[in-house]
């Protein structure tokens, strides 16, 4: 029977060697197993065991002008240039840096209720947010942040935002929830560019149409005093009168003293003439003293009155039509620089999880604690080799 029937003790004496070996083996790599498999073996197990799923809704958005764009150069013009195309500008900017202040998480937490949708039934203790019942607004900002990402592609100037959250329906809300508001960050920019271009020419323009109109009612006042809808022309036909009856009196006066010389002065054809030159000189004394006398009510004082309002009407109809034409033309950049919110893509609803990267995590997790062992390694057995 020997060497058929093994002893029961042999067997006993080889499973404690085999123990043995498999002891010292793992004493001989217990620093790499300590710092590299089992922090790896951890972090798998946080990832694939514990680590709740994460959904993330995108949506694509382009802030743009009404006005046309400059053509694009084409061929030396665009290696010229670089070849880029319409960069995103300050506008898209704006509403990127927007939509990751705290004035957008002040407002999802009032609206949408951020923090409840952070702290989902089951989400585990590492992925959820912290800070109590009611956190800081720094804290949830942070989190936010770090849950919410909004790049804008300077190239082509479309801003990119992709919302993460624990179920779908919950990134859904949040980026729709991020577009509308988006949306309206452009209209208030609209609505601060027509407050600061149109608003103010709106009130100059105001006072200048008041100021034409109290112009214009002090025309039609003096009008009414002077019982005289056209001073000017009254005065320019007083005028006329005057210069006709004094060249009727010069003539007068000619034919008088062309008389005198040939007839008695007591004649009555001279005394008709006398008497006829003292009645012109009569009219024309009153009608010069009607037209530039020494009083107040004048046609000479009441035509310069008269002028000086329809100067003054006249300026204040001037400035109104400047007022105006800055108007029409401030409205017309308005509308040229009027921004847009396109939504290039709209928001989707996520059907599957991606997040967290657990592959990705932990191999590189393992592959970061291998390359740093590999560094300790050879430090340790360079310090020993000299040391020998």
């Amino acid at each position: 029977m020997h060497g058929v029937i093994q002893p029961v003790g042999m067997d006993v004496r080889r499973h404690e060697t085999r123990l043995t070996r498999l002891r010292e083996s793992l004493y001989g790599y217990r620093w790499f197993l300590g710092l590299v498999v089992t922090p790896t073996l951890l972090v798998a197990a946080y990832y694939y065991l514990i680590a709740s799923n994460q959904y993330q809704s995108e949506t694509h958005i382009l802030v743009r002008a009404a006005e046309q764009q400059k053509p694009q150069a084409s061929g030396l013009g665009a290696l010229l240039s670089g070849g880029s195309v319409d960069a995103a500008g300050p506008e898209g900017m704006s509403v990127a840096d927007y939509l990751t202040s705290h004035d957008v998480v002040a407002t999802l937490r009032s609206k949408l209720d951020l923090v409840n949708r952070y702290r989902r039934p089951g989400v585990d203790w590492f992925s959820r947010l912290w800070g109590g019942d009611q956190p800081t607004d720094e804290a949830l900002l942070k989190y936010y942040l770090a849950q919410t990402k909004v790049e804008v592609n300077s190239g082509t100037g479309i801003t990119v935002i992709q919302a993460r959250a624990f179920t779908p329906q919950d990134a859904y809300a949040i980026a729709t929830a991020l577009l509308d508001l988006g949306d309206q960050r452009v209209n208030s920019l609209n609505n601060a560019a027509y407050k600061d271009a149109i608003a103010s020419q709106e009130r100059q323009l105001r006072q200048a149409q008041d100021n034409l109109a109290r112009a214009q009612g002090a025309i039609s006042s003096f009008r009414a005093n002077q019982a005289d809808i056209d001073p000017t022309g009254t005065g320019t036909a007083q005028t006329a009168l005057v210069t006709q009856l004094t060249g009727a009196l010069a003539s007068a006066r000619a034919q008088m003293v062309s008389v005198g010389q040939t007839i008695n002065r007591s004649s009555p054809q001279y005394i008709a003439l006398a008497r006829r030159t003292a009645a012109l000189q009569a009219q024309v004394d009153a009608q010069q003293s009607k037209l530039a006398g020494s009083g107040g009510s004048t046609i000479a004082s009441q035509v310069a009155g008269y002028n000086e309002l329809l100067m003054r009407q006249q300026f204040a109809q001037r400035q109104y039509e400047t007022i105006a034409t800055a108007l029409d033309r401030a409205r017309q950049q308005v509308i040229d620089k009027h921004l847009y919110l396109v939504r290039v893509v709209n928001p989707n609803v996520p059907e599957k999880s991606q997040f967290p990267q657990r592959g990705r995590v932990t191999l590189t997790v393992f592959f970061s604690l291998l390359v740093a062992y590999g560094i300790g390694w050879m430090l340790v057995a360079g310090v020993k080799e000299h040391a020998a």
